[in-house]
């Protein structure tokens, strides 16, 4: 089964984060690096995501798109990175998701395969 893992944070997540110092954050990536090491065998294709305010939305109103400069979801939590994830079931999914070391939340959803 193959799983999309959202890694999400709120605004005060990223605000915690921009603060870390050099040498937290070396920590942080090393412990998010282990994670991925330890799973690797069962990922995919990810990426880490600039910040929100690089993003640009295309909405349609009407059938006539209009381009504009942020994010479109008006949510609270930001999305910061994925990766897709190949594994026997959910349950799988969520002990790895469980032992992620990132903070904030993993999002997953299932990936819509055969249409």
């Amino acid at each position: 089964m193959k799983y999309v893992f959202l890694f999400c944070g709120t605004a005060e997540d990223q605000s915690e984060y921009d603060a870390l110092t050099p040498e937290e954050l070396r920590k942080r990536y090393a412990e998010v690096g282990r994670w991925f090491a330890e799973h690797q065998a069962r990922l995919g294709h990810g990426n880490q995501l600039q910040g929100p305010e690089t993003g640009t939305t295309v909405s349609f109103d009407r059938g006539k798109p209009v381009v504009r400069d942020g994010l479109f979801l008006e949510g609270k939590e930001l999305v910061g990175g994925y990766v897709e994830v190949e594994v026997t079931d959910l349950d799988e999914a969520l002990a790895m998701a469980k032992s992620w070391p990132g903070g904030g939340t993993v999002e997953i959803r299932p990936v819509m395969v055969g249409r």
